[in-house]
């Protein structure tokens, strides 16, 4: 896989705040004219890159010289409304001087949740490839809100990346990658080179937040690493401060965790497998988990023990077992009333239940996904 990294096309490289600025919050230009070098090299050789970036919100902190740190959401809007030209106008200048032009496209939960909005976003980065303009994204933070919020630029990456098809994604921080314990607090700690399966003992690796600067830590970034896998395509994460840390990446040079990528999804299926806008869940029981893992059905009535939540016709919703566990996520063709009105009742049933059938399922296997 590390050599089939040196065929990557289309790469998403994200870098995080710790990584673009100091310990007071100035931009390290020093270190982002260098990863910018990098990035033009992989532009010269032809491949398409997408940058995902964070540190509007510090770079914002840095300019007003704050004597502490943004705690409600109102002042790190504000921050990032400051911050964010700045970065921008940083990225433009140090392109411009090798030749290339970027596109800066800010994002909400909400433009990757609705259908609409999300072909719009894709399309939108598409025809920036085409002009050979390099888009710098980042969350919208001025206007973004609980409601609408990623969280963090980890888990935007890996939607981003998933979204335009890429064949790489890379994640810059300030660790070297992923360790069998916190290597801050355990000096037995080991990188982890290599990661074939996010399992539960790989979760557990992680810890808490990272620095007062970002927003995430390692566990943001597995959680990134689920969604970028589950789309088919490789994650690598590194430290940002390492010297030509891209160049060697692209190269396939054993450097930070590489998480080897699932079998792929479609892209409607990624659309719904990714989509962070859950209206409800729907308990299922035993022989309708079967069905569906084992059989590859669509969910029935009959199959339907509980519906939960205030769904709507065209929702999606999850799809769990009695026990909790997550089985799948699909577009429902009922609300949430209706469902309660028909579940453990067989297909035929549905009209006499309703008073009409718009659908033998409840959920068709055309739009499920499997968890």
């Amino acid at each position: 896989m590390r050599k089939k990294i040196k065929e990557a096309e289309r790469i998403v490289i994200k870098i995080g705040s710790s990584t673009l600025t100091y310990q007071n919050s100035k931009l390290n230009l020093g270190r982002i004219e260098k990863l910018i070098r990098e990035i033009v090299n992989l532009k010269n050789q032809g491949k398409e890159v997408i940058l995902v970036s964070s540190g509007a919100v510090a770079a914002g902190y840095g300019r007003l010289k704050l004597e502490a740190s943004p705690g409600t959401i109102p002042e790190k809007q504000a921050l990032a409304a400051i911050g964010q030209g700045t970065l921008m106008r940083t990225y433009q200048t140090i392109f411009s001087e090798y030749g290339y032009q970027v596109g800066q496209v800010l994002l909400t939960q909400k433009d990757l949740t609705d259908r609409k909005r999300y072909l719009n976003s894709r399309n939108t980065l598409y025809q920036l490839l085409d002009y050979n303009v390099i888009p710098v994204i980042n969350e919208n933070d001025t206007v973004a809100v609980k409601e609408i919020k990623f969280g963090d630029n980890d888990t935007l990456s890996a939607l981003v990346s998933s979204l335009v098809g890429a064949d790489l994604l890379v994640i810059l921080s300030d660790i070297d990658g992923l360790y069998t314990a916190d290597p801050r607090n355990d000096d037995s700690a080991k990188l982890i080179s290599q990661v074939e399966e996010i399992s539960s003992e790989i979760e557990e690796l992680a810890g808490g937040a990272g620095t007062d600067r970002g927003t995430g830590g390692m566990a943001t970034k597995i959680d990134a690493a689920k969604i970028a896998t589950k789309a088919g395509l490789p994650l690598v994460i590194a430290n940002g401060s390492l010297d030509q840390v891209v160049t060697k990446i692209s190269e396939g040079e054993d450097l930070g965790t590489l998480f080897l990528p699932d079998s792929g999804m479609t892209s409607r299926e990624q659309w719904i497998a990714f989509n962070l806008d859950i209206a409800g869940k729907i308990v299922i029981d035993e022989g309708a988990t079967l069905a569906l893992t084992k059989e590859g059905g669509s969910l029935l009535a009959c199959g339907i023990v509980e519906a939960r939540g205030e769904f709507s016709v065209g929702d999606v919703v999850d799809i769990i077992d009695q026990s909790g566990s997550r089985i799948a996520k699909g577009l429902v063709n009922y609300d949430q009333p209706e469902v309660d009105k028909i579940k453990g009742f067989q297909s035929e049933e549905i009209k006499s239940r309703l008073g009409y059938q718009a659908y033998d399922e409840v959920v068709h296997r055309d739009n499920l996904v499997l968890l």
